[in-house]
């Protein structure tokens, strides 16, 4: 784990997105995870693209902890913005716009269901923090 601790801290954070992303895409294949109707934890529903969306934004972000400071805070900033916006519009529409929903399906009205929420939390939390650390902490860190 040395090599983990010599990195910079915002490599570090993209180093654990990446393991946290590859952990999302791995959802759909672990026993127990979804219910009945397929949504994971009865709450939200993933689908192959899905899946190729969290892996291909995993290697972003393992690559970006690996290379630099600066693919880190880039990672951070653009991850960050895409995905509390596609949370954002989740939370309005029902879908969000990185998997293309909104472009799929008939969007629906704002809910403010506990369903709703905990469906887009996890993209409104994980961008927020991003696009936190990707602009602040890398200016405080100057």
């Amino acid at each position: 784990m040395t090599w983990f601790r010599n990195r910079h801290i915002l490599q570090q954070i993209a180093l654990i997105y990446g393991v946290i992303l590859t952990g999302a895409a791995a959802l759909n294949y672990v026993p127990g995870v979804q219910d009945e109707n397929g949504l994971c934890f009865g709450v939200f529903a993933l689908d192959p693209f899905d899946d190729l969306l969290h892996v291909a934004s995993a290697l972003w972000a393992f690559s970006a902890g690996w290379i630099s400071i600066r693919a880190a805070r880039l990672f951070l900033t653009i991850f960050g913005a895409l995905y509390l916006g596609d949370g954002a519009v989740g939370f309005l529409t029902a879908y969000g716009y990185l998997d293309f929903g909104i472009f799929r399906y008939t969007l629906e009205a704002i809910d403010l269901s506990v369903q709703r929420v905990l469906a887009n939390l996890p993209h409104i939390a994980l961008g927020g923090y991003a696009l936190w650390a990707g602009v602040f902490l890398a200016r405080r860190d100057r």
